[in-house]
Order: structure tokens, then sequence, then C-alpha cells
């Protein structure tokens, strides 16, 4: 018994550590794509992407912490996305 309380904690230690090496490999993802990419790879997913020009600069960035939060993106994906879209103001 003693043995599979021991074999257990390792598989659950080996996975957590998976897990945090697959999120840090996420991260270099997204360092290396642009604000136009992360915007075409993830906006039209869940709803039809506006168009840059449909809102200003300061509505983006209400839209943007808003999207933070329903959808899950890191602070450097909001913030690449936002100033692609105020771009195109």
């Amino acid at each position: 018994m003693k043995k599979l309380i021991i074999t257990l904690i390792a598989i659950i230690f080996i996975v957590a550590v998976m897990a945090l090496i697959n999120s840090c490999a996420t991260s270099k993802d997204v360092a290396e794509k642009s604000g136009s990419e992360l915007w075409g790879e993830n906006c039209g997913r869940c709803h039809n992407s506006p168009s840059p020009s449909d809102f200003s600069d300061t509505q983006w960035e209400i839209i943007g912490n808003h999207m933070k939060l329903r959808a899950n993106f890191s602070d450097e994906e909001v913030n690449k996305m936002v100033k692609f879209l105020q771009s195109g103001n």
C-alpha cells in the first residue's frame, strides 16, 4: 500500500511539472506573436471580430480588460491586441 501511495505522489508531481513546463512554452509562443496574429487567432472563435476602427482607443482598452477576464488572456496578449486595434484608428 505504501508503494502505491508513493507511486501516485510521484505521478502527480510529474504531471504538475509537465503542466508548468507547457505553460512556459505557451508564453514563448505569445512573445513571438504580434497583436494582429493574436487577434486573428483568438477573437473570431467566439464572435465576429470587429474592425479596429469600430471603437476608440479608450473603448479598446475597456474591451481588452473585459476580454482578459472572459477569454482568460494574459496581460501580454491583451496589451499586444489592444495596441494593434488602437493603431487602426
